[in-house]
């Protein structure tokens, strides 16, 4: 395992992948797209906006150089949301509103319904989906860069059986096998451009790890433990053809839009299936809040896995003290080597393009200071 100035991923300085959109970006984006919930035709590539995306992507690149991260994201600023333009792109999809879709709350304590995918045709993979993503930030960095994906159990989570045609996928085997196949082809294309550290974005476990996601499961037919198997299968299928080159990294959140999120709850209710049934090399946790639980869970982390500390929030300005989290390391270390620890903010700082309520500044001083803690900690 590599320390923070080492040239292999993971690194002991991370952070989870999506940057807030420069206002030229973001205002040009809302002035073609309208509201972010409406989903529209084709949302990987509205028109005119690539030359701005790539000029805004070479000063997010310079940005991450500057202070001092080896691992380097696009900052996922083409993208409408974290998931949303992947799962676009593959044959058999659609965007909806659902009344039965996840709800996102604040610390008002309001709900806001979430876009939903649906599957209503046969899902196929057509082409290259973030291959020219990766293939631009790579050549604007030496560094390592890290492409992000939504994980495979995105298009089951929101909405279930009743968010995927029984006409079409009559048995749901038939379903998972047919994403698995389009995510391996992915994985594949995206190895043959050279990337060497992949990051699949899995919410959807960390969120099964509340009690009341567990009820709404449960209310629509569906077993949570059972789900909770099945999507760690699906996770472990789709990466099972990776080339050894290539590090697998997995985020897991509780959401992460506007500032607000879907669930809480500690990962003990999934940890088994986490750590020892998904052979992924390194978890990037949530970890900035009492919603993501305790560090007990990290017990069952082998002992040839690295575990990123969520520890500094993208979803407030504030700056966390550096000894404050310097402290928690240490707690976190009372259940797995310190060797084995990284640290990182707990989520991206805008997993749809609206972005979180914090400034361009206060996400610069939190990913150095991540950078600063590590180099610390870890040397």
């Amino acid at each position: 395992m590599a320390d923070s100035n080492g040239a292999d991923p993971p690194f002991r300085a991370e952070h989870v992948g999506s940057l807030l959109r420069p206002r030229e970006l973001l205002d040009a984006r809302t002035a073609r797209q309208g509201d972010w919930t409406v989903p529209v035709s084709d949302s990987l590539a509205l028109d005119g906006l690539k030359p701005l995306e790539d000029r805004c992507i070479r000063d997010a690149v310079a940005m991450q150089e500057e202070i001092g991260l080896q691992v380097v994201t696009d900052g996922e600023l083409r993208r409408r949301t974290w998931w949303q333009n992947f799962i676009s792109a593959l044959d058999g999809t659609t965007i909806k509103i659902a009344e039965h879709g996840a709800r996102f709350g604040d610390q008002k304590g309001e709900r806001h319904v979430a876009p939903t995918p649906y599957t209503d045709g046969k899902i196929r993979r057509t082409g290259s989906i973030t291959g020219a993503d990766y293939a631009f930030v790579r050549s604007l960095t030496e560094r390592t860069p890290k492409m992000t994906i939504p994980s495979p159990p995105v298009l089951h989570f929101f909405g279930g059986r009743h968010a995927i045609s029984e006409t079409v996928y009559p048995d749901l085997q038939e379903f998972w096998a047919d994403v698995v196949g389009a995510y391996r082809e992915e994985i594949a294309d995206l190895a043959a451009l050279g990337c060497t550290y992949l990051q699949l974005d899995e919410t959807n476990l960390a969120c099964l790890c509340d009690p009341k996601i567990q009820d709404r499961f449960r209310a629509r037919g569906e077993d949570p433990r059972l789900t909770a198997r099945q999507y760690g299968e699906a996770i472990e299928a789709a990466i099972a053809e990776r080339p050894g080159s290539m590090v697998v990294g997995m985020h897991l959140c509780r959401g992460n839009s506007q500032g607000r999120w879907l669930a809480e709850g500690g990962y003990d209710y999934v940890a088994d299936i986490l750590f020892n049934q998904v052979s992924v090399d390194t978890y990037l946790l949530e970890y900035d809040s009492p919603r993501a639980g305790d560090f007990s869970p990290l017990r069952l982390v082998p002992p040839d896995k690295l575990v990123v500390l969520g520890l500094i929030s993208t979803k407030t300005p504030a700056l966390e003290p550096a000894e404050d989290i310097k402290r928690r390391i240490d707690e976190a270390a009372r259940y797995l080597p310190l060797e084995q620890l990284a640290l990182s903010p707990q989520c991206g700082f805008a997993s749809n393009y609206l972005g979180n309520p914090v400034t361009l500044d206060d996400q610069k001083r939190k990913l150095a200071l991540v950078v600063e803690i590590a180099e610390e900690v870890w040397g």
